[in-house]
């Protein structure tokens, strides 16, 4: 018997789980592996008003893997790092904009580290206008390839790099920016992600520059043919944040984005990320 009760909300990513409270999230030894069959299954999970605190949240994903620690002192709570554009709350909130785009968190790391298993997303605060986040699962995307597309894409490597994902929202850096994205070593991964569970993933989003031994025009159309299939407004679940909601994803398997909001807005996302344990290959 399911420790969860789940109800689908698109027919290829996302579904909402009722019946869960903090309190059981916290003390429920067998929940962590739940969640993690259901995100496996659904790539996106939403519990509406969940109401979390920050510690617990915190604790809850160490029951999912490792939590990531490295963005510690940004908020009072080891292990939640803040979602916003308020400078006084994040010192970071000006590379936070390329969170539009549609992204896979961890493609660019600063060493060797592999992209995040996980992510939640609790909301504090919510913006009048915009502010949603938006998901589309990229297993989908390579599932939805013809044989021929998956035969040519399989030995195709592309090269991230942090500068991409900046140029879109900073088409115009001055030096001392284009310094500090060009500090960031850029990854080349294949296109293809051939997971541990046997399943493929398309490896797309913001931080793609281009495909190696492919013309650079003809490589970054084919990227964007790509992502714009993948996210499809057929294919997308779309989460409408009210104050208390927490979300988690499988961000090895789900391609996401915020939808732009007014910088002056209070909105405020308490996030924490579970380490990721797979290499892309």
């Amino acid at each position: 018997m399911s420790l969860l009760t789940i109800n689908k909300l698109t027919s290829s990513v996302g579904a909402e789980v009722t019946g869960v409270d903090p309190e059981r999230l916290s003390a429920d030894e067998g929940l962590g592996a739940a969640v993690l069959e259901a995100l496996e299954d659904n790539g996106v999970l939403v519990f509406r008003g969940l109401g979390i605190d920050p510690r617990s949240q915190v604790a809850f994903c160490g029951r999912l893997g490792s939590v990531d620690h490295s963005s510690d002192g940004h908020h009072e709570v080891a292990g939640i790092y803040p979602v916003t554009l308020n400078h006084a709350k994040n010192s970071s909130a000006s590379y936070l904009r390329a969170t539009f785009d549609w992204h896979i968190d961890g493609c660019t790391p600063t060493g060797d580290e592999y992209p995040q298993k996980a992510t939640v997303l609790s909301a504090v605060q919510v913006a009048e206008r915009g502010g949603e986040t938006e998901f589309a699962s990229s297993y989908a995307a390579y599932d939805l390839l013809t044989g021929d597309e998956k035969e040519r894409f399989r030995g195709l490597r592309v090269v991230h790099s942090l500068e991409a994902s900046q140029r879109r929202v900073t088409p115009d850096p001055s030096p001392d920016e284009l310094a500090r994205w060009r500090a960031r070593p850029t990854h080349e991964h294949p296109l293809v992600w051939t997971h541990r569970n046997g399943r493929r993933s398309l490896v797309l989003g913001a931080s793609t520059d281009y495909v190696v031994g492919m013309g650079l025009d003809e490589g970054r159309a084919l990227l964007d043919e790509l992502l714009q299939r993948a996210t499809s407004a057929d294919r997308v679940y779309r989460h409408h944040w009210s104050v208390g909601d927490t979300v988690i994803w499988d961000n090895r398997g789900v391609l996401h984005r915020a939808a732009p909001y007014d910088p002056d807005s209070p909105r405020e996302m308490l996030r924490t990320t579970v380490l990721g344990d797979e290499p892309i290959r």
